[in-house]
């Protein structure tokens, strides 16, 4: 499994109210929450993210309330991979649930910045900053993670259906 794509970069302790907003909860609705995502810290994100970019953030990403909403209205405005220097627990196991590929990896949080262009290796946890010509090693996700994020999420995997 590759991503590649641009980096929309935020800082430390992005919590799930910020990434939706409690007010867009009353929906279940992938694309509605999508077109929320992030609106309170960056009110441009959704016009100016692409499928397959890359989103960067700090320390305890993701903090706050256990929803599931916040890494699916990531996954579903676009974005193939998050990389932070940490991760909140609960949002760390909501996104291998619901197929939303996440990586720890303090460097690249550090280094990378908005609008450079990365490319990510999920097999051997290499994170290409394509803009500087760097490389920042992640570890990589164990086999039955990987199994989890092809067949797009837990639900699918166990299923067989593929999201």
């Amino acid at each position: 499994m590759k991503a590649h794509g641009k980096v929309h970069k935020y800082g430390d302790n992005v919590d799930t109210d910020v990434i939706i907003p409690a007010r867009h909860l009353n929906t279940s609705d992938h694309k509605e929450l999508a077109s929320h995502c992030m609106e309170d810290i960056d009110t441009e994100f959704v016009k100016k993210v692409k499928r397959g970019d890359i989103m960067v953030g700090g320390e305890n990403f993701g903090c706050g309330s256990s929803r599931e909403h916040a890494p699916i209205a990531i996954k579903a405005s676009g974005i193939d991979c998050v990389i932070a220097k940490t991760f909140a627990r609960i949002f760390y196991r909501n996104a291998i649930n619901i197929g939303l590929p996440i990586l720890e990896c303090p460097e690249a949080s550090e280094k990378i910045q908005d609008g450079d262009e990365v490319s990510i290796d999920f097999d051997s946890g290499v994170i290409t900053n394509e803009t500087k010509g760097e490389t920042y090693q992640a570890l990589p996700f164990p086999d039955f993670i990987k199994d989890i994020m092809a067949k797009g999420g837990l639900i699918a995997q166990i299923s067989g259906k593929n999201s």
